[in-house]
């Protein structure tokens, strides 16, 4: 067989992690589709998510407010706050890729957790390049074709409360952010957060309780300093099988991809 530039490419370590990664969260897309027509949204308002929000945890937490009743200016802040981390990962993959031109806009879209973890993982900066790229376009493609067949799927599903999915939103947004925390000082803020939301909700509009949870972890952090390796893992550790290298740096401060 000829070797090609595709064949040259697939051999790269940091491509083939990329593409496996990419295909695991694609998946996830699935799911937020579907969910997000039963919260109440369109197709289209569902695609404009994943086409320009993109990314997992905040998608989750936008129509996890909606499905609940919150205002669209709620939903818009909690994710908000949950896709800050995006800018955290950027400012370290800027000094670490260098971008240029069109490719830093492009860049900044494809930041997320899988792709910065892709990336950083790597020592070789020919490879952190390519892992960066690989995953973070293959997840954009995968999630967003995903999204539009959980939505074309979700559509057909008729009333969300025939079926018990008013409430499916925040348990799958829950579902990913549970496994994700990784040490006690994390597991304690949670807690925390999601008592101060549970007190909240009598007295409050929809969507607000979780703002003021994020409001109470803001404080205990401010006020408390854990061990540096404690904090989120991304929703899919590139390196757990594939990779027995030097591993990424620790996903701090917080989807899908997403």
């Amino acid at each position: 067989m000829r070797n090609t530039w595709p064949a040259r490419l697939l051999e790269s370590p940091a491509v083939r992690v990329g593409l496996s990664v990419s295909v695991a969260t694609g998946l996830y897309g699935v799911s937020f589709g579907a969910l997000s027509i039963t919260s109440g949204l369109d197709f289209w308002q569902t695609m404009a998510l994943s086409l320009l929000l993109f990314s997992g945890g905040p998608q989750f937490a936008f129509i996890g407010v909606v499905a609940g009743g919150g205002s669209g200016l709620a939903a818009m802040g909690a994710a908000t706050l949950l896709g800050m981390r995006n800018g955290i990962y950027g400012m370290q993959l800027n000094v670490l890729l260098h971008p240029k031109g069109w490719r830093r806009y492009a860049a900044a879209q494809l930041t997320i957790d899988e792709s910065t973890a892709t990336s950083t993982g790597q020592t070789d900066p020919a490879e952190q390049q390519r892992g960066f790229w690989a995953a973070g376009i293959g997840i954009f493609v995968l999630w967003n074709i995903f999204t539009a067949v959980g939505a074309l799927a979700g559509g057909a599903l008729g009333d969300p409360k025939q079926w018990g999915l008013d409430g499916a939103a925040v348990a799958a947004f829950l579902g990913l952010l549970w496994p994700r925390l990784k040490g006690r000082e994390p597991v304690a803020i949670a807690v925390v957060c999601a008592l101060a939301t549970v007190l909240a909700v009598p007295f409050v509009p929809a969507g607000v309780p979780i703002l003021i949870a994020a409001v109470v972890a803001a404080l205990i952090g401010w006020f408390s300093h854990g061990p540096r390796d404690e904090g989120l893992e991304p929703d899919i550790d590139p390196y757990t099988e594939h990779h027995h290298g030097p591993h990424r740096q620790s996903g701090s401060v917080g989807g899908s991809g997403a």
